[in-house]
């Protein structure tokens, strides 16, 4: 299953996100939830604190300026650019997928 969460600013997608992320892991799934807002605090509110959102949010910025090679695999993508946090839910703070993998 795939689940978007969009809408205007203020409107609650980053706290709707985190209660549907860490709901669906409690009951057993896997779950990879990924931030792609430009003010990526998905981390905060799934309850990875402070640094290790800065830190998932520095890597897309290096990202973005070259420093840092883009994944070319789905699975390479959430192990080198994700961070565990509470509940199980895997976190990634991306600005684009380039050319996913289906499925």
């Amino acid at each position: 299953m795939k689940v978007a969460v969009v809408g205007k600013g203020g409107a609650g997608k980053t706290t709707t996100a985190a209660v549907v992320a860490r709901t669906l892991s409690r009951l057993g799934g896997p779950v990879v939830a990924l931030d792609c807002d430009t003010n990526a605090n998905l981390g905060l509110s799934l309850g990875l604190g402070w640094d290790a959102t800065d830190e998932l949010a520095d890597l897309r910025s290096d990202l973005a300026e070259g420093e840092v090679e883009h994944e070319p695999t789905w699975s390479g993508l959430v192990a080198r650019f994700g961070s565990d946090a509470p509940d199980g839910v895997r976190l990634a703070v991306v600005n684009r997928i380039e050319d996913p993998e289906p499925g």
